[in-house]
This record gives structure tokens, C-alpha cells and sequence, in this order.
């Protein structure tokens, strides 16, 4: 099956750079789609140099975000190509061929798998799925001090990864992949949020259509954990971009009231403040 892989690029040539040259020779990839999503420092524009008959180099006129990013190489492969299969790649991935080659053969074996993860190697963790996030879950993700426990009431057990593939509400955005025409069905990423929540929204999106999402569990990627997103970004300002998903996803794939907004947001400001305060301290 013909597939191809998006890295999306925002000021990180070195590691985009890196991934590009290290599936360059990847037999079981197509097309190398990489996007720039408009990088301010120009050094990013080398990129372009790789270029050949399978690597496409992309640049986005403004950034609009991640999701905005990645759509214009899913676009570009629906337009220009004929693979059935893509893959999403963050640049500080690392990979190897035999993971490919093994979800390419999910893939054909399994006609009803749309997207597909693999283990997700971070910080010394494993990271396979997820389910959905409960509003006591946002509630708690919201509070200080008790943030950090928020996403252990998301997890499935341990127990319940017990054969090679097992269905998930979501899986890891840093890499996965999914059949061309699935995304296509579900109008690819959400370019509502500029960053963060993209995995929750690709999973509602998903179960409206009836699409399966799955990880492989005998397979696994290395994640240098947003290594992009931190150079670019300060900590309040990830949290600011973090919560208007938050609110965004919350409201519109939730359906929650303005009672219930209107409470997620007053537990920001609240944290906000707290978070100022300390910084100041």
C-alpha cells in the first residue's frame, strides 16, 4: 500500500533535517511531505534542498497551527499522489522501517482499522491510547497542584492492551497513520485550535463516522516530547494555547452549556493568576 508521511516543520530544522534523512531510504514510504508552517528563521528554507522525486517540500503563508500545518500535506497528497496511506510525523520523532512496514501490514490485514498508533516511547514512558477526557477529568486538568494526576483517570489499564492491536478513543498525535480516504472523510484535522487537543478531536470525529482507532502494541517510536512546541513557546503561553482548545473542544465536540464553560474558564483565570504569582515569587 502506497504511503506517504507529513512532518510538519516549525523552527526546528535540525530535527526535521534529521527525520527526513533518516526515512530518505525507507522503502515502504512513497512520498516525504514536508511542511513549513512559516518558520521566522529562514535557516528552515534549506529544507527545500532535500527535494527530489519523493520528498515534497511545502511552506504554509502563515501559521495557523499545527493542524493547519499538517492538512496542507494531507491535501497536497490527496491532490498530487496516489497513497493510500499516510502517516503524521512531529520532526522529533525517531522511527524505524520495520514499524512502518509492520502498521502497513495492520493496515492491509485489518480493512476496519482507520487510524492506527504505535507505542509511544516519552520520558521513560509508554504511551499507547487514551480515552476520551470526562469533564470531572477537564475540571481536574484545570486546578493547580492536582493538574498533574488529571490524565491518569484518562488511561486504560494495563491489562486491557492484551493482543498486538487494541481499539483506543485516541491515539498519540506525534505519530500515527491512517488511511487517506478515512481522514478525507472526516475533513482531515480540525484548523480551529492552533495547538494541543488535536487527538481528542480526531477521535470525535472519528466514532461520528464510525471509524475504528487502534494501537499496535508490539511496535513503538521514540518522542523527544515537543521539542518544537518548547522552543517556540513559553510556559503560560502554552497553557493559555492549551485551555482555548480546551474550551473549543469542550464546546463543540462535547456540546457542554455555558454554565459549564463558563466554570472550566473561571478555574483558568483562577490558575492563571496562581501561576503568575508564582512565577513572580
Amino acid at each position: 500500500m502506497k504511503t506517504g508521511i507529513v512532518i510538519l516543520n516549525y523552527n526546528d530544522y535540525e530535527n526535521t533535517l534529521r527525520v527526513v534523512e533518516q526515512v530518505e531510504s525507507y522503502f515502504s514510504l512513497s512520498y516525504i511531505i514536508i511542511v513549513d508552517n512559516c518558520s521566522p528563521n529562514k535557516e528552515n528554507l534549506k529544507l527545500k534542498e532535500l527535494e527530489n522525486d519523493r520528498i515534497v517540500f511545502l511552506r504554509a503563508d502563515e501559521n495557523k497551527g499545527y493542524g493547519s500545518g499538517n492538512n496542507i500535506g494531507l491535501r497536497y497528497l490527496e491532490e498530487h499522489t496516489d497513497c493510500e496511506l499516510v502517516i503524521i510525523s512531529n520532526p522529533d520523532i525517531e522511527v524505524k522501517e520495520e514499524v512502518i512496514l509492520k502498521m502497513q501490514e495492520d493496515m492491509q490485514t485489518n480493512s476496519f482499522i482507520s487510524f492506527l498508533g504505535p507505542v509511544i516511547s516519552e520520558l521513560g514512558k509508554s504511551i499507547k491510547g487514551w480515552k476520551f477526557p470526562s469533564y470531572f477529568v477537564e475540571v481536574l486538568s484545570t486546578i493547580n497542584f492536582v493538574s498533574r494526576y488529571a490524565s491518569k483517570f484518562q488511561m486504560y489499564p494495563e491489562s486491557y492492551y492484551q493482543s498486538s492491536l487494541t481499539q483506543v478513543d485516541v491515539i498519540h498525535g506525534s505519530f500515527f497513520m491512517a488511511r487517506l480516504s478515512d481522514f478525507k472523510k472526516i475533513d482531515y484535522f480540525d484548523e480551529n485550535t492552533f495547538l494541543y487537543y488535536e487527538e481528542n478531536i480526531i477521535g470525535k470525529k472519528a466514532l461520528e463516522k464510525n471509524l475504528k482507532i487502534y494501537v499496535d502494541n508490539e511496535v513503538s517510536v521514540i518522542h523527544a516530547l515537543s521539542v518544537s512546541v518548547n522552543k517556540s513557546l513559553n510556559k503560560i503561553r502554552k497553557y493559555k494555547i492549551l485551555k482555548k482548545s480546551m474550551f473549543y473542544y469542550e464546546r463543540c465536540y462535547n456540546k457542554r452549556n455555558f454554565v459549564a464553560i463558563l466554570f472550566l474558564k473561571i478555574l483558568y483565570f483562577l490558575s492563571l493568576g496562581i501561576s503568575f504569582l508564582t512565577f513572580w515569587i
